[in-house]
């Protein structure tokens, strides 16, 4: 903990009052537990709030109170800007290279580049959820069952379900207070990692058709046909990594999703510790931890695919 970060950004959100909170483009979970947790507490002590995802609140996530309060772009002046759960502030979405250098930057990822005024980086926590919840107590904000429920799933997704390498007890911890506040664990786990529509779990089949293992990596491929064929509307794997995953004998996961605007979605995931994925992600201007990481690359799938598995191989030594 740096008891001068922690106390200056106190002091900053006790004097702002018209607040933007953003978090990065195709958010996950922790993106959006950790853009609602912040927000609804802010908006409770009666400050004027705007929660910004430039791609919007996918419908595995609508559940969460407060999602339908998320814009895709902000109105009118602000006087505070914050980011959450974003490593690098191109991320954050286009929108927003006008905005200037944020006031408040809060992340876990250790990729991150201390973009903010103030950084508050713990790349030790779960997600960045966690640290909301170690925190916005500390900040005199109270976590409510909403908040809680948006944070727990924070939690609950970055860690996989817990089920990556970095779960620490103090993550078990965390999520014993926000169940405590009223969180509903078994609820919000179901709706985050397991419950998939019909359309999603059609695009899973053409993914999961598509995988191929060698060399201790395991990894599948979501094209724009498969997209089309299934009807899949979001632009992301619908959580496919998850699944990749968990089959057995390999030592990383990953995933490949063509993108409508010539590029490359990749996810990677260390299946065994020691292993450090984000120093390939790095490698191709992306981010994350050393147990998941992800990167978009510009280029055609046929090209990047062979380019992004040799050098995995060779940057992990496989």
């Amino acid at each position: 903990m740096d008891n001068e970060i922690i106390g200056a950004i106190k002091a900053r959100l006790e004097s702002a009052k018209n607040i933007v909170i953003a978090s990065h483009v195709r958010p996950d979970g922790d993106a959006i537990g950790s853009l609602l947790g912040i927000g609804l507490a802010l908006q409770n002590a009666g400050k004027s709030v705007q929660m910004v995802l430039v791609d919007g609140v996918s419908s595995s996530f609508r559940h969460l109170a407060g999602s339908e309060l998320i814009v895709k772009e902000p109105k009118g002046a602000h006087d505070t800007f914050i980011t959450v759960d974003c490593a690098d502030f191109k991320r954050v979405g286009k929108f927003f290279e006008s905005f200037g250098q944020p006031d408040i930057n809060i992340d876990h990822h250790k990729t991150n580049e201390k973009f903010g005024k103030l950084n508050l980086i713990e790349a030790e926590e779960v997600a960045t959820s966690a640290i909301l919840t170690n925190y916005l107590p500390i900040w005199g904000y109270e976590i409510t069952k909403p908040i809680a429920s948006a944070l727990l799933t924070g939690i609950i997704t970055d860690t996989l379900g817990f089920r990556t390498s970095n779960t620490t007890p103090e993550a078990l911890r965390q999520c014993a207070v926000l169940m405590e506040t009223g969180a509903d664990m078994p609820d919000l786990y179901m709706r985050s990692l397991v419950t998939k529509s019909f359309v999603a779990a059609r695009y899973w089949g053409a993914g999961l058709s598509s995988m191929e293992q060698k060399d201790g990596i395991v990894w599948g491929t979501l094209t724009l046909v498969d997209r089309k064929k299934t009807g899949y509307g979001g632009n992301d794997d619908a959580d496919l990594i998850n699944m990749i995953s968990a089959i057995d004998g390999n030592k990383v996961g990953m995933i490949f999703v063509e993108q409508s605007d010539s590029n490359v979605k990749i996810s990677w995931r260390a299946l065994e510790k020691g292993i450090d994925v984000s120093k390939v992600a790095k490698h191709f201007n992306g981010g994350g931890h050393a147990a998941a990481a992800g990167a978009d690359i510009p280029g055609t799938l046929s090209d990047i695919q062979p380019l992004v598995l040799k050098t995995t191989r060779e940057l992990l030594g496989l």
